[in-house]
């Protein structure tokens, strides 16, 4: 393997692994951002206030996006897999 080949496997990891997290991670960060708006507008201070709304729309976002993601995951894999001889060699 030169270093030309692991440098584009590992950039396609890397670009796959963002496409993958970032689905549940900006929804995730929205809702937080406005629930500590609210929490500094009315000086509630309860940790768990957070806690509920993003567990909800992390799993609707799973719901709606995992097949999505699924998909993406296993092309990706499968590519991989198939490129192994040409990557050896």
């Amino acid at each position: 393997m030169t270093p030309e080949t692991i440098y584009r496997v590992s950039q396609d990891a890397m670009i796959v692994a963002a496409k993958l997290t970032a689905p549940v991670l900006l929804p995730s960060l929205a809702v937080g951002l406005i629930i500590a708006m609210f929490q500094a507008a009315t000086q509630i201070n309860e940790s768990t206030l957070t806690f509920v709304p993003k567990l909800i729309i992390i799993g609707l976002v799973l719901l709606i996006m995992g097949p999505w993601m699924l998909q993406l995951f296993l092309d990706y894999f499968q590519s991989l897999i198939r490129d192994i001889p040409q990557l050896i060699g």
